[in-house]
C-alpha cells in the first residue's frame, strides 16, 4: 500500500485491523522462537491474552495518522509496524500500573498479576509470584516494543528522529507515573498540579508522542510537529479527564474496570482536586476520610460520588473536556494537514472524549 498525493478517506477500522495483524504476526514469531529454545510458554501466553483482550489501539492509530498528517509517502507497512510497537509499550505500562494500583481487573478480565497468581495457587506465596512474574511480563512487552520499533524504522531511514521521540515518550511516562504515585493519598485542591501529572502521564504519551513518531517517520519538520502538538495536548488531557470520570462514574460492565480502584488508591485527579477546591468543610472532611482507603466499599464510594456531583466538580470536568476538545478541533482547522488526515483526526477527537469505555 502506498500513500498518494490525493489521499482517499482513511478507514480507521481497517487501520486497527492492520495493527492487530502486525501484533499477531510478531507475537507468533516470538512464540516460535520460545518453543525452539524450549522456554516456558506461560509468560507469552499471558502477554498475548492481554494484548488481544479488547484494547482500543489508540496510540498505534494516532501514530499512523501522524504519518498521513505529515504527508508521508511510500509503503505504509513499516509505518504500521512501528505504530503497532506502541501497543506493546502500552501493554508494559498497563501491566506495571495495575501492580502499583493493586487493581484486580482490566478490560473485564483479571489483571496480569492476578491471572498469574491464579495459575500458581498451589504456592504459599502465589500473590507475590503473580506480581513478580507480571513485572517480568511487562518488561518483556517493553523490550519487544523496542525491538519491533527498531526493525520497522530501519526500513524508513528516520531512525534518529524516531528514537528521539520514543525516548521523550519513555521519559514522560515514567516521570508522570512517578508523580502520580507521589501525589496519591495527598489530596489537595490544586487543580494545576493534577493537570501537570495528567499531561506527563497520559496526554503526551497517548496523543502527542504517537503523532510525533508518525510525523518523524514521514520526515516532517518542526512546524508540522508544533501543529500536531496544538491538537494533541488538549485532546490528551481531555482523554484522561474522561478516563477519570469513567473510573468513578462508569459502568463496570462496559469499562471492564472497577469503579472503586481509583478511589481506593487515592489518585489525585483533576476531578478530585476540583471537588476539594469547591467543597465546604463537611464535604472536604468526607473526601479526605474516604478517598485512599484500600478497604473502601460501594456505600462509601456512593457518598464520594454524591460530593463530586454536588460540588459541581463533575460538571466542571465535563466543561474542561469540552473546552479541550474544541481547542483540538480548532487546531485541525488551522493545521497544514491533508483533508483526509484532518477528518480522521476529528473522528479520533470525538471518539476519545465522548467514549463510555
Amino acid at each position: 500500500m502506498t500513500a498518494t498525493a490525493s489521499l482517499p478517506p482513511l478507514d480507521l477500522v481497517d487501520l486497527r485491523k492492520k495493527v492487530d495483524g502486525c501484533l499477531e504476526e510478531y507475537l507468533a514469531l516470538k512464540a516460535a522462537a520460545m518453543r525452539r529454545e524450549n522456554l516456558p510458554p506461560l509468560p507469552l501466553q499471558v502477554l498475548h491474552d492481554f494484548v488481544f483482550a479488547g484494547g482500543k489501539r489508540i496510540r498505534p492509530l494516532v501514530c499512523i495518522l501522524g504519518w498521513y498528517a505529515a504527508r508521508g509517502q511510500g509503503e505504509t507497512g513499516p509505518v504500521i509496524r512501528a505504530a503497532a510497537s506502541l501497543e506493546l509499550f502500552h501493554t508494559f505500562a498497563l501491566i506495571h500500573d495495575d501492580i502499583m494500583d493493586r487493581s484486580d481487573t482490566r478490560r473485564g478480565r483479571p489483571t496480569v498479576h492476578r491471572a498469574l497468581a491464579a495459575r500458581r495457587q498451589h504456592r504459599a506465596q502465589h500473590h507475590k509470584f503473580g506480581e513478580s512474574a507480571a513485572i517480568l511480563v511487562g518488561d518483556m512487552a517493553f523490550a519487544w516494543s523496542q525491538a519491533m520499533l527498531c526493525d520497522a524504522i530501519s526500513e524508513l531511514g528516520q531512525q534518529a528522529s524516531a528514537l528521539r521521540v520514543i525516548h521523550a515518550m519513555h521519559c514522560a511516562v515514567l516521570y508522570g507515573q512517578y508523580m502520580d504515585l507521589d501525589t496519591a493519598e495527598h489530596l489537595t485542591g490544586d487543580i494545576q498540579r493534577a493537570l501537570t501529572v495528567l499531561r506527563y502521564k497520559t496526554a503526551k504519551y497517548t496523543v502527542e508522542h504517537p503523532l510525533h513518531l508518525g510525523a518523524a517517520l514521514a520526515g516532517s519538520g518542526p512546524e508540522v510537529r508544533a501543529a500536531l502538538s496544538a491538537y494533541a495536548l488538549p485532546l490528551g488531557e481531555a482523554f484522561q479527564m474522561r478516563d477519570d470520570l469513567l473510573g468513578i462514574f462508569g459502568d463496570t460492565a462496559v469499562t471492564g474496570k472497577s469503579t472503586l480502584d481509583d478511589l481506593r488508591e487515592g489518585k489525585q485527579t483533576v476531578l478530585l482536586a476540583s471537588a476539594l477546591h469547591r467543597a465546604d468543610a463537611a464535604q472536604g472532611k468526607l473526601l479526605r476520610r474516604l478517598v485512599g482507603d484500600p478497604a473502601l466499599g460501594e456505600e462509601e464510594a456512593a457518598a464520594i460520588r454524591t460530593v463530586l456531583t454536588e460540588t459541581g466538580a463533575r460538571a466542571h470536568v465535563e466543561a474542561l473536556i469540552d473546552i479541550r476538545r474544541r481547542a483540538a478541533l480548532h487546531a485541525l482547522d488551522n493545521g497544514p494537514f491533508p483533508a483526509a488526515a484532518a477528518h480522521a483526526l476529528r473522528e479520533v477527537a470525538h471518539t476519545l472524549t465522548e467514549r463510555t469505555r
